[in-house]
């Protein structure tokens, strides 16, 4: 078994609705000591939805940071008081415009960038969605185009790098076996 570092102290840098910025001292075995830098969250929900007759919905956005579109699964941030399983069904419905109509399936979590972050995703299936009665209040930032793919377009944008989403591709294997 590998050793555990051990925290000396943390200290909060810079906090936001969605994350904290903290640095922490440690030292691992051996008497090294260091400084390590990241990012704070509650954790994240993502949703492969499923439509009655086998497609999936993806979300098109803007993404700031790559300055360019992304397909992606709806996924959001868990606020504070809110599950994983709560935040999913608020992020089909708030991003798509649908709601599941079975309960939904934990497919399992991963954690999208472990060097820099604590956030874990729980990732979700939600099968035979339908049209909710009008989107839920988006975040002003938050601009959606709704696709509806068969899984095979969703492994060509894939191999085209049209899909590019490093979460959506993460959720895209957990649930990948699931539609075959």
């Amino acid at each position: 078994m590998l050793k555990k570092w051990h925290q000396l102290t943390s200290k909060v840098l810079f906090k936001n609705p969605w994350w904290t910025y903290k640095l922490d001292t440690f030292q691992i075995p051996g008497g090294v000591s260091g400084e390590y830098h990241y990012v704070y969250t509650r954790g994240s929900s993502m949703v492969v939805p499923l439509t009655k007759d086998g497609h999936v919905v993806l979300v098109n956005q803007y993404r700031y940071l790559c300055d360019r579109e992304s397909l992606e699964f709806p996924c959001g941030s868990i606020n504070e008081g809110h599950t994983y399983e709560q935040t999913a069904l608020l992020e089909l419905q708030e991003e798509t415009g649908y709601q599941a109509g079975a309960p939904l399936q934990e497919l399992g979590q991963f954690n999208p960038y472990n060097g820099v972050t604590s956030e874990i995703c729980t990732v979700y299936m939600a099968r035979d969605i339908v049209p909710h009665n009008g989107l839920a209040k988006q975040d002003e930032t938050e601009e959606f185009e709704v696709l509806l793919l068969s899984p095979d377009e969703i492994d060509k944008k894939i191999k085209h790098g049209e899909i590019w989403d490093g979460m959506t591709l993460a959720a895209w294997m957990l649930a990948h076996d699931q539609l075959r």
